[in-house]
């Protein structure tokens, strides 16, 4: 690798424009003032997984007043949104809070390594030929958890046979005409149920192939309630109240689900059996083998999948694939699907901190032997926060809440003297567990290489919005488990005091 040309010197370093980062530049522009800070994204544009991907109908699966920023009002009409909407939102945060002049495009991090003799990380990046290097008391991590270099896709038999048009979701061309087109979307999941009814108006038949099924919840797109408040009241004062509710609905849904599981299922599926044609086999189709919220429940505005399933422009197939062949899919079962284009909504990779090699004073950081403090920070790393969302409800709420912890953390390490913090795991023997809490395949295959989650105090990694608020937002920043290090003389705090 060649010697670094450029050496930028700030208080945060923030990785990633996606939501998280933005998230985090706001919070820091406007609660920490005196902080410096840039971000640094891999891409030459902000939004993230909302400008990565093109597939046809990609919307929001929670609905924006939650998804949005709690200091930003969402106001369009619908509660679930077009990618390019929220795309929109993102920009305008930028634009309105001046962060754009923060933000370094093209800059994809290689490694960072945090010096406990200057208390300082050092930040290793690629901009087109040239390596740069930024350094930073504090680094925070916005990178989601989604790999943005590929997408999965199983090793199907026979694939090279087919004479058809192969494509992931993730790198959707933007050439392809799929009008009059037959189209097997294989798959069951959130990409699936977005891209089936998004395709089925203009080919000519789109068949979503599932080996098994998923829990589907139709939701109206557009809130009335909301709509009602943001016209009477204004969306600066209706927001909150907004916010509220729909938080209120979220938890209260999942936790029904979890607690009456069967009840909930059955009410799940009659609410499919009545949005589809008398006699359709709700069972087979949309009868999943686990429970609701096991995995993430699929939302369709409008109920648009049963709609086009009821009008026949699309359908479902539950089945296992045995063969690709140059004219279609091969079942198991024997029967053939025909198509002209196959989409492989299969679901997508995982990957810890965008795939940033971790180091302090040089020893590599193995991530999967981390455990999470209060969910932003890791045992054993100093000056590290990161911000990973909820799975059972709008990422970005968690989002708002690590940032704000945060920004406290910074607050308090300012006015104590304080240059590093590191948690630390006394408790060796504390059982570990996985840092997501979901069943889903595209979560099992990799989750082993991320932190992992203790099962006590602080170490917990909570998917639950009100025990969060209590521990980061209410909750006081210092802990036994926080070892805080002071690098200047007490002379020297005492006179900035």
């Amino acid at each position: 690798m060649s010697s670094p040309t450029t050496t930028t010197e700030v208080d945060v370093l923030i990785v990633g424009a996606g939501i998280s980062g933005i998230g985090a530049a706001y919070h820091l522009k406007s609660r920490t003032p005196g902080t410096t800070f840039a971000v640094l994204e891999g891409r030459d544009a902000i939004g993230g997984t909302w400008d990565l991907f093109r597939y046809p109908g990609i919307r929001s699966d929670s609905d924006m007043p939650t998804f949005g920023f709690a200091h930003k009002p969402w106001t369009h009409r619908n509660s679930i949104s077009e990618a390019r909407f929220i795309l929109d939102y993102l920009h305008d945060t930028v634009r309105e809070n001046d962060l754009e002049r923060h933000i370094h495009f093209g800059h994809r991090v290689l490694s960072a390594d945090f010096s406990s003799a200057t208390g300082r990380w050092t930040v290793t990046a690629r901009r087109g030929d040239e390596v740069v290097e930024f350094s930073a008391k504090f680094l925070f991590s916005g990178t989601g958890y989604y790999d943005y270099a590929a997408g999965h896709t199983p090793d199907f038999a026979g694939i090279e046979d087919f004479a058809g048009t192969v494509v992931h979701p993730q790198a959707w061309p933007e050439d392809l005409d799929y009008t009059g087109k037959k189209v097997v979307v294989i798959g069951s999941g959130a990409t699936a149920v977005t891209v089936v009814p998004s395709m089925a108006g203009r080919a000519e038949h789109v068949t979503m192939l599932q080996r098994s099924p998923s829990y589907v919840l139709s939701l109206p797109a557009a809130d009335p309630i909301a709509n009602l408040l943001n016209r009477v009241l204004g969306a600066d004062r209706a927001y909150p109240i907004i916010r509220r509710k729909n938080i209120r609905q979220q938890r209260a849904i999942y936790k029904f689900c979890q607690r009456f599981p069967k009840l909930a299922r059955r009410l799940l599926m009659a609410d499919v059996r009545r949005r589809l044609p008398e006699g359709y086999d709700v069972d087979t189709h949309f009868g999943p083998r686990y429970n609701p919220w096991d995995q993430r429940l699929c939302m369709v505005p409008n109920g648009d999948l049963f709609t086009a399933i009821s009008s026949g422009g699309a359908s479902v197939v539950t089945d296992r694939i045995d063969r690709f062949t140059p004219t279609g899919i091969l079942l198991e079962s024997g029967v053939e699907l025909e198509a002209d284009i196959v989409v492989t909504a299969t679901g997508l990779n995982i990957m810890p901190l965008g795939g940033i090699g971790l180091s302090v004073d040089e020893a590599p950081v193995e991530l999967s032997e981390t455990v999470v403090f209060k969910s932003m920070l890791l045992s054993g790393v100093p000056n590290f926060a990161f911000a990973v969302g909820y799975t059972n409800i709008s990422w970005t709420l968690k989002v708002d809440l690590v940032c704000e912890h945060f920004c406290r953390l910074l607050e308090h390490m300012a006015a104590t003297g304080q240059d590093t913090v590191v948690p630390v795991l006394d408790d060796a023997d504390q059982a570990r567990g996985p840092l997501l809490d979901l069943s889903s395949g595209y979560v099992q295959r990799r989750i082993a290489a991320f932190p992992k989650a203790g099962t006590r105090g602080p170490w917990t990694a909570e998917h639950a919005y009100e025990q969060d608020v209590e521990r980061l937002r209410r909750g006081p920043v210092e802990d036994p488990a926080l070892r805080f290090t002071s690098y200047r003389p007490v002379a020297a705090v005492a006179s900035q005091d």
